[in-house]
């Protein structure tokens, strides 16, 4: 890759890697109750399906986040837990968690000028 292909903005590889579409919720939920079987997990985020849950803990394993333990038990158990390297990232959730209770507001409040300010601009007159 030249350097004129490389992103300018240096934190985007970590965005895509850890807020795509399921990444953050699955790590918020291990965060917030330690390790969890996979129908645990689909139970606290019930909009996600099985076979998408399936391939975010993968790739989330893949990419060192997320560990899977098997349990040789009747009925086998497998568990899911965040590692040390998803742990190091409390500090940034935390962060992002206080700035959403700051400023979440201020950005609902922001939308409903401009749509306001849309809609006046558009209506037929």
């Amino acid at each position: 890759m030249s350097e004129s292909d490389a992103d300018p903005c240096p934190f985007t590889p970590v965005i895509d890697l850890i807020l795509g579409r399921w990444t953050a919720p699955i790590l918020w939920e291990l965060r917030q109750r330690g390790p969890l079987r996979f129908t645990e997990l689909q139970r606290l985020m019930p909009s996600i399906t099985p076979k998408v849950l399936t391939q975010r803990l993968r790739q989330l394993e893949r990419d060192g986040l997320v560990t899977r333990s098997y349990h040789a038990e009747v009925p086998p158990r497998v568990e899911y837990d965040r590692t040390a390297l998803a742990e190091s990232l409390t500090p940034v959730f935390d962060m992002l968690v206080t700035w959403s209770e700051g400023h979440l507001e201020e950005v609902a409040a922001a939308r409903l000028r401009y749509d306001e300010q849309t809609s006046a601009r558009t209506r037929p007159l």
